[in-house]
């Protein structure tokens, strides 16, 4: 019993919790000197906070109609203004916020392990194992990832989850091929040659000790994906196969705004300044966690 816990502990990596825990320190004061970065964070917890309390923050029904109070342009009473429907616009992008931060976390949520998994696999073993995966990603990655999503959601039919299946059946292939380029060097170490050493079998390899050294790389990658993500489900709902009506989703709302767009311009600008705020707001955080996780892509 000991020589195995003896084993257990000589192949663990170097210090990794007492690593990690100096990492998550160094990050948050590296952070606190990113200003740009923390107002990315920032804007992004809003977001979150906007989305759980929607029904607290948003000041009327987002799906009421008010035909006597359609087409009001900002003001006092409507901030953002009003629809063709009378329904306060402001209130629909807060509902909307909702329905994007879902989108985002239910694909990240399905290609982060997927793409990880496939990724770690095809890296560790070589050869056969990993041709044929990789040619599988590169087949997906052929195709432009919003053509093929929009072939998806049209075969699968309109609607939000649809959408999120559509979206993440197009989303893994990056994830997997960084996993796999970090599965190439981590399964040269020194703690991964001794777990072998040791009779540990290739799950157990594949588990304790390469998949969650990739960890790090594929959640920066994931927030870099998230923008992506959030336009891809714009354009979804735009053409009608997102989430459907009276949902307030954001490119539903764009694309039911476009045709005032000379008169009434509140309508269609409002939602598509949320969708190019978040968007670029995960960009900014991805950016800065790019940099506090990874030293090399460090700005000058």
């Amino acid at each position: 019993m000991s020589d195995t816990v003896h084993s257990d502990i000589l192949v663990q990596p170097p210090g990794m919790i007492s690593r990690l825990a100096a990492s998550l320190s160094v990050a948050m004061r590296k952070l606190a000197h990113e200003p740009l970065g923390l107002a990315g964070f920032i804007i992004l917890a809003l977001l979150c906070v906007i989305a759980i309390f929607a029904p607290l923050i948003a000041p009327y029904n987002p799906v009421s109609q008010n035909l006597g109070n359609t087409l009001q342009p900002p003001s006092w009473t409507h901030i953002a203004g009003t629809d063709e429907f009378g329904r306060d616009i402001l209130s629909r992008l807060i509902y909307g916020t909702r329905i994007t931060i879902q989108t985002v976390l239910s694909v990240s949520l399905i290609v982060g392990p997927l793409g990880l998994i496939i990724g770690v696999v095809a890296g560790y073993f070589g050869g056969r194992t990993d041709a044929v995966l990789m040619r599988a990603t590169d087949i997906v990655l052929s195709f432009p990832s919003l053509i093929l999503a929009l072939a998806f959601a049209a075969a699968l039919g309109a609607g939000l989850n649809t959408a999120i299946i559509a979206i993440s059946l197009t989303g893994w292939p990056p994830i997997a091929r960084l996993a796999r380029a970090e599965a190439l060097v981590v399964r040269n170490t020194d703690y991964v040659a001794a777990a072998r050493l040791y009779g540990a079998s290739p799950l157990r390899i594949l588990l304790r000790y390469i998949a969650p050294m990739c960890i790090p790389s594929v959640i920066v990658r994931l927030t870099l994906n998230m923008a992506g993500i959030i336009l891809t489900a714009a354009s979804l709902g735009f053409l009608g196969l997102g989430a459907q009506p009276p949902a307030p989703e954001w490119g539903a709302m764009i694309s039911s705004g476009r045709k005032f767009m000379l008169d009434n311009w509140w309508v269609a600008v409002m939602p598509g300044l949320a969708i190019l705020v978040t968007s670029l707001a995960f960009n900014i955080a991805g950016d800065a966690l790019r940099d506090i996780l990874d030293p090399r892509h460090a700005r000058s």
